[in-house]
């Protein structure tokens, strides 16, 4: 089993490599037409709010004390897995075509 640290190390830089690509996401929506925009819209507003539910329990793992940290692990993979669906949804519509 990880250790904390290394568990909240690495979902720290997976968050940094999603925020990448959202930073991004964000910058092609802002360049596209009416049509295209709302969908795009959509779709950056359902990873954001992922992201924030892993933020979330990534923060409440962080703080956990002692082994209570590993009973969290579970609920970070959740809102990670959520995450990483929502991302890869997302992905779809961002790529070129």
């Amino acid at each position: 089993m990880e250790k904390r640290d290394e568990y909240v190390e690495k979902m720290k830089a997976q968050l940094d490599q999603w925020n990448g690509e959202i930073a991004k996401w964000e910058a092609k929506a802002d360049i596209a037409q009416a049509e295209a925009r709302v969908e795009l819209d959509k779709r950056l507003e359902a990873v954001r709010q992922q992201r924030e539910q892993a933020m979330y329990q990534l923060r409440l793992m962080q703080g956990a004390a002692g082994d209570a940290w590993m009973e969290m692990m579970k609920g970070t993979d959740e809102a990670w897995a959520r995450m990483r669906e929502a991302f890869d949804k997302a992905s779809s519509h961002f790529r070129p075509k």
